[in-house]
């Protein structure tokens, strides 16, 4: 634990070393807030006031200081601090990446099953279907989900007025990538663990097929599948930004795109900050939840056998 705890906090620490230099890479903040005309003098005193006059490992040390304090500076888009802004989109942001996750686990793992333990046309069928949706742009599927379901059929709304129907088009767009690889990751493992002897013992005595597969077999899969879940829900947050433009969903990757385009750089780096945060923690939480499932990870044995049935 002690290991993954550490490799948390350098993905964290990279995560923000990487904020602090491509946000100052991008241009002067001074440029940015000061007229064409502005007096030379007025332009090292707000140098000063923002540290940009400090070496950049000064200004990198001050940065993760305040950010490990909640404090990203004012934003210069908002006049506002940073933290608020970003705390008060954070919820629409873990509502949207909520939804899709569970809609791409509780359709991805049976997919997966079905496919892995039918074969023939379903098989087939699944697989074309995963593969569509590891092949097709969020972007993409969310233009045509609004073009069908909202403009030609009227069935849901585009907008993200509230309610669980303006969630419906967002949450379904977003969902796709990662069900797919859900998906694809079941099929695979099931198709390996029912193959193994410890499946024919069960068959063999006499177990109805639905408690083989989805009890004995799934169980030796949910190893895989959390640690892939962790991924997928961290990947999510940061997949919505797309989504989230498409939508107008007033979410956190709305908020960075914003920032970008008007080269809002603390707000920049808070929002990134924040999200890699969420992405570090979700996944430290899925290693947790894993070594629960299976001890053998928390003892770091490296076995490849098979939980028992």
């Amino acid at each position: 634990m002690r290991a993954r705890v550490s490799h948390a906090l350098a993905v964290l620490f990279g995560v923000s070393l990487l904020t602090f230099l491509v946000a100052h890479a991008t241009g002067d903040p001074v440029t940015l807030l000061l007229p064409a005309n502005a007096p030379e003098a007025t332009r090292i005193a707000l140098a000063h006031h923002l540290g940009l006059d400090q070496p950049l490992p000064v200004q990198y040390g001050l940065f993760l200081l305040h950010a490990l304090q909640g404090d990203f500076g004012r934003s210069f888009l908002y006049g506002q601090p940073v933290a608020p802004l970003v705390l008060q989109t954070l919820p629409a942001t873990l509502e949207l990446a909520a939804a899709a996750f569970c809609i791409a686990l509780l359709v991805g793992l049976p997919l997966g099953v079905l496919s892995a333990s039918r074969g023939g046309v379903a098989s087939a069928a699944l697989q074309l279907l995963s593969m569509l949706g590891l092949a097709m742009p969020a972007f993409w599927l969310g233009l045509m989900l609004v073009l069908v379901f909202a403009v030609q059929l009227h069935l849901l709304p585009v907008d993200s007025s509230g309610g669980v129907s303006h969630l419906v088009l967002p949450a379904l767009t977003l969902s796709l990538l990662s069900l797919a690889r859900i998906s694809r990751l079941v099929r695979s493992g099931m198709q390996e663990i029912l193959d193994r002897d410890f499946i024919r013992t069960a068959r063999a005595r006499g177990l109805p097929e639905w408690r083989v597969v989805w009890v004995h077999g799934l169980r030796n899969v949910l190893v895989p599948v959390v640690t892939m879940a962790g991924m997928e829900l961290g990947d999510l947050l940061s997949s919505a930004v797309v989504v989230e433009v498409v939508f107008a969903w007033p979410g956190i990757g709305r908020l960075s795109v914003e920032a970008l385009g008007a080269r809002d750089f603390p707000l920049l780096q808070g929002t990134v900050f924040i999200a890699g945060l969420g992405f570090v923690l979700i996944n430290l939480l899925a290693d947790i939840l894993c070594a629960r499932i299976d001890p053998r990870i928390a003892s770091g044995a490296t076995s490849s056998g098979s939980i028992a049935p």
